[in-house]
């Protein structure tokens, strides 16, 4: 073959690989788990931002007056540690389920995987199952494709669109912005992320689908330092199904010198990222399952003993292991520290929501007047304190100051903050001359003292400068 040839095969290979995949419908016991999280994630999804807590949105990130809420919890921009905590627990539970059984989170839960199976249900709603759909793209343009694709499209537009209003309902109000679409007085950004948001769900569940996890996941790059020989993953087993060839189904395979496997494709065709299987773990499977299903329910056709695709380990394929020698296998070592470390974090986590202090206190110093001289030769410091409350009561408070001898404020502060309100509160403080000399001049260290603020008083560390 000269050179001119294998490029040309190599044109040929890579515009085959790039063909569209047309997944066909199945059913089964996976399937049936994959559309309820579907169902499960979608209802949480475009459900939640309609609950109402309080006279309020249940769920609502409002960025313009920095405040979040989440049910019964007001969370503020200082409250940042939280969000760290769920992104450690989230990485945690992906390391373990990974460690224990594979791609679950890809399979059933990732959106890509969730809004490519809607906008594939739609598809099929218009156009059928794969093989009306392949057809119905190599056929000429007429009124029947047009208004199948026709509608396809516009099916997909809305649903995109709907996800994109959706996801903006999470950061402004979404009865105010429903208010603001039908009155077309929707505001420049949040135009801006219905569309952006709208047109991501569009593209990818609706053209890239497999592409996101082939080539823009980094989860399929990485996956492999997470699997391990005692890893549950989607495995066939090759020396119950080679070697592989269509028969009858009153044939004895035994007879014929043939596997379990009749060579039917079906696992490849309803699989969404068009892979075989049979071929051993690849980077591009996602673990949806649903290539058991299909194969299961050929086996019960065949009235052969289903499992021919089935999860197992790779230990469990080489050494014949039984269920039970697989679930003891789960508890090894990584398995135990992915378990303990999530565990921690989300004792951690729960212990300090449920005592964390009802008024948050942050104190800043007045960088334009350090220390001063006052009357009576009082040395005066000037800070700005932030007062936040955390719920959803008024709340009653007092300030004070304590650390240095005849350390007190010019003026007493006592004030009441509103429900979720967020003040700040100029504060001067001021030390005798006598107890200036004796604490001696530079930084001395105090401490803010806000009463009211539960059953403990709520301090928050500071300094207090003595001039020389």
């Amino acid at each position: 073959m000269n050179q001119s040839e294998d490029s040309s095969v190599q044109v040929i290979s890579l515009y085959k690989a790039q063909d569209k995949i047309h997944p066909r419908a199945v059913h089964g016991w996976f399937a049936a788990w994959r559309w309820a999280l579907v169902w499960g994630t979608q209802l949480l999804f475009y459900g939640l931002p309609w609950l109402e807590w309080n006279a309020r949105q249940a769920v609502l990130f409002d960025l313009g007056s920095r405040r979040f809420y989440i049910f019964g919890l007001v969370l503020y921009p200082q409250d940042f540690i939280y969000l760290t905590a769920l992104l450690m627990i989230s990485a945690y539970a992906l390391f373990l389920f990974t460690a224990v059984a594979g791609r679950l989170w890809c399979g059933y839960a990732c959106p890509q995987t969730v809004y490519t199976e809607i906008f594939m249900w739609v598809e099929k709603l218009f156009e059928g199952d794969r093989q009306a759909r392949i057809k119905l793209d190599k056929a000429p343009w007429n009124f029947n494709k047009l208004w199948r694709k026709s509608g396809k499209q516009a099916a997909w537009i809305v649903l995109g669109l709907w996800t994109g209003f959706t996801f903006v309902g999470y950061f402004t109000p979404i009865k105010v912005l429903a208010a603001e679409v039908m009155s077309f007085g929707l505001g420049p950004w949040e135009t801006f992320w219905v569309l952006f948001y709208g047109f991501a769900t569009y593209g990818n569940a609706g053209y890239m689908r497999e592409q996101v996890c082939k080539y823009m996941c980094p989860y399929a790059r990485f996956q492999s330092a997470m699997f391990d020989k005692d890893t549950l993953i989607i495995s066939y087993d090759s020396e119950r199904g080679e070697p592989r060839g269509s028969r009858s189904k009153k044939a004895d395979p035994t007879a014929q010198g043939l596997g379990s496997c009749i060579d039917c494709t079906l696992c490849v065709q309803v699989c969404p990222t068009g892979i075989d299987i049979r071929k051993g773990l690849q980077y591009e499977c996602i673990g949806c399952a649903a290539c058991i299903d299909v194969c299961n329910d050929v086996m019960d056709k065949m009235s052969y003993p289903r499992g021919l695709i089935r999860y197992d380990t790779e230990n469990g394929l080489s050494q014949h292991l039984t269920k039970l020698q697989l679930i003891r296998r789960m508890f090894r070592p990584r398995v135990m520290v992915y378990s303990a470390v999530l565990l921690l974090v989300c004792i951690a986590l729960v212990y300090s929501l449920a005592t964390r202090a009802p008024v948050r206190m942050d104190v800043v110093r007045d960088r334009a007047s350090l220390a001063r001289i006052v009357e009576d030769g009082l040395v005066e410091n000037i800070y700005r304190v932030q007062l936040m409350n955390a719920t959803e009561q008024p709340q009653m408070l007092q300030l004070d100051a304590r650390g240095l001898q005849g350390l007190k404020l010019a003026a007493p502060v006592s004030l009441t903050l509103a429900p979720a309100e967020a003040r700040w509160v100029t504060v001067a403080l001021r030390l005798p001359p006598e107890a200036a000399t004796a604490a001696g001049a530079g930084a001395q260290h105090i401490e803010f003292v806000l009463n009211g603020a539960g059953a403990a008083p709520l301090a928050e560390k500071s300094t207090f400068v003595v001039p020389r």
